[in-house]
């Protein structure tokens, strides 16, 4: 169960980091490559957890 639930849990902040990576095309508040480093720094991360074996 609590692997079901981190996997949506993963699931849904990569998509909400998806989503901010194609809003930040639009924007010039900040630096977008700045930001678009950092979102494809935690999807990694997210991507790689997402991956890891559970030991349900």
């Amino acid at each position: 169960m609590t692997a079901v639930r981190e996997t949506t849990v993963i699931a849904e902040a990569l998509a909400v980091v998806d989503k901010a990576l194609a809003e930040m095309l639009n924007r010039e508040l900040v630096s977008t490559d700045e930001v678009a480093d950092l979102l494809l720094d935690l999807r990694l991360l997210l991507t790689a957890s997402a991956e890891l074996p559970t030991n349900d």
